[in-house]
């Protein structure tokens, strides 16, 4: 078998073909919520300056295998001020976007028959590089609050884990993790002298003032702790390709290797758009942050015309929602219906669970970046329409 098809395809891509076929009248377009993506270009001034980056000869050349130094300056500077902590520019390095930066991480750190604890519902590219690594994802169910317990993590190292994954603000639950728990998942991680991996590619978007946690604070925190971060979130960057990674610099010395197999250097015009973002645009990511606030407010709001219908808001957090719904089919088959009958295309979370997880079938994640106040408005009221047959007891409506 080959490494790709030791793993299932993509969801967006396969969520994308139950559209073909389908038309959508003037009056009820589709409302996508299923990719966590901006559709919108940067902001006017930052397209200004990338159009002058391209006149620069050395935008289109090679650059530093782990990032340019300005870039890798800039986000340790950036780091430090959010985290109230000292971060080196040694410890932070440039990747072609945050997926790239957790595939290196799981390179540098993983051999074949290893192990890393996600916990579950799991970002499904996350278990997808696992796979393709032959490294065994270990899933950590979360239950119905869909927060990682410690003792429980715990419970699931062996002798061939070797990193716990986490993404908060999450990715597909939307939940924020309490400092608490980020914190006790970091103190099983070194004490069982292992890897804490951070994907923390949504923080710009935290409803939280200031920092999510105090891990940085702690002594020697690099031997354990490993921060992934992405800018296509934060400046309209999604095809530019630019995350990042914050480690032990000796940790970024196994990445570089993979980097610079891969794709020998991220690429020029985004880190000189990324470093352009973290300088100037620092009050419009707040206007943006307060958008997606915004939007969140927005469900919180819809909700409450859904859950006397049976509908369950499990976690709302960054640019998801995660919902509970009340029918009797399962939600991969209801997500294709939806489609059709609501105009609504949305994530079954038989696509961020383990194969046998009977969760997966009652939820669906809403990623709401791309849908505004009125947009969200209209899908809790074509949501709300659905005549299906409920499940259990309620029998129907």
């Amino acid at each position: 078998m080959s490494r790709t098809a030791a793993t299932f395809h993509p969801p967006i891509p396969e969520a994308r073909r139950w559209l073909e076929g389908v038309t959508f009248p003037e009056d009820r377009p589709l409302i996508n919520l299923s990719q966590a993506a901006p559709v919108e270009p940067p902001p006017a001034e930052l397209r200004t300056a990338m159009a002058r980056f391209l006149e620069d000869p050395s935008t289109h050349l090679y650059g530093p295998v782990l990032g340019n130094d300005d870039l890798r300056a800039g986000l340790a500077r950036n780091w430090s001020v959010h985290y109230g902590a000292p971060v080196d520019a040694g410890q932070v390095a440039i990747t072609s976007g945050c997926n790239q930066a957790f595939a290196a991480a799981i390179a540098a750190l993983c051999d074949e028959g290893d192990e890393v604890i996600l916990p579950t519902p799991w970002y499904f590219n996350h278990k997808m590089w696992l796979d393709m690594s032959g490294v065994r994802a270990v899933p950590l169910a979360t239950g119905d609050a869909l927060l990682p317990d410690a003792d429980a993590a715990r419970a699931l190292i062996g002798p061939r884990t070797r990193a716990i994954a986490i993404v908060t603000p999450n990715n597909p639950g939307g939940v924020e993790y309490p400092a608490a728990t980020v914190a006790a998942l970091f103190e099983v991680a070194r004490a069982a002298g292992i890897r804490l991996i951070v994907d923390e590619t949504y923080r710009d978007f935290d409803a939280r003032d200031g920092a999510p946690h105090d891990l940085l604070t702690r002594d020697r925190w690099d031997e354990t702790l490993v921060q992934l971060y992405s800018f296509s979130k934060a400046y309209r960057l999604t095809g530019h390709r630019v995350g990042a990674m914050i480690a032990n610099p000796a940790l970024l010395a196994e990445v570089e290797k993979f980097i610079d197999t891969v794709t020998i250097c991220p690429a020029q015009l985004g880190q000189r758009a990324a470093l352009w973002g973290l300088e100037t645009l620092g009050a419009w990511l707040a206007g943006e942050r307060a958008e997606i606030l915004a939007r969140r407010a927005a469900i919180e709001t819809g909700m409450a015309r859904l859950e006397p219908l049976g509908w369950r808001l499990k976690g709302l957090g960054a640019y998801f929602a995660y919902l509970e719904h009340p029918f009797a089919i399962p939600a991969d088959e209801a997500a294709r219906r939806m489609v059709r009958d609501a105009g609504i295309l949305m994530l079954p979370a038989t696509m961020f669970v383990p194969e046998g997880d009977a969760s997966g079938a009652r939820h669906f994640r809403m990623a709401f970046a791309n849908a505004d106040a009125a947009g969200l408005a209209e899908t809790f009221a074509r949501l709300a329409a659905l005549d299906w047959p409920l499940a259990g007891p309620q029998g129907g409506r």
